[in-house]
């Protein structure tokens, strides 16, 4: 199976980035045989929209899971709605971030563990005070 691990750098030894967003690599795993591939994030110097174009990014590559320190909540939907298990809290290396996703010891996101708020008042003026 395919997993995304946000990294700080090209290797299954670079410590996992807490970002996902903004993270410097997507390290596409093959949970079985470990091989992978080191994906530069393009997107992370972005001004707007990061979350959701990263998670277009990994989703092109056939991803099942990604696993990561924290997601957005346009990342989080993105990401669900294309069918991606969103597993959060990771730390330590890629390497045994995968291990620890295979051993369940990491928690899979949902809306109550996502970094920022659904729905109105995301930063929008949608919650202004009245007079």
């Amino acid at each position: 199976m395919k997993i995304c691990v946000s990294a700080s750098a090209d290797s299954l030894d670079a410590q996992v980035d807490p970002r996902f967003g903004r993270c410097p690599y997507f390290m596409i795993v093959d949970s079985e045989t470990m091989e992978f591939e080191a994906i530069p994030n393009t997107v992370a110097g972005a001004m707007g929209g990061v979350g959701i174009k990263a998670a277009q990014v990994v989703a092109s590559k056939g991803v099942k899971v990604v696993v990561t320190g924290n997601v957005g909540p346009n990342a989080f939907q993105a990401l669900s709605t294309a069918g991606i298990e969103i597993v959060v809290g990771a730390f330590g290396t890629v390497r045994e971030a995968i291990e620890a996703y295979k051993r369940g010891e990491l928690k899979e996101a949902s809306t109550s563990t996502v970094r920022g708020h659904f729905g109105m008042g995301m930063g929008r003026g949608m919650g202004r005070r009245r007079r």
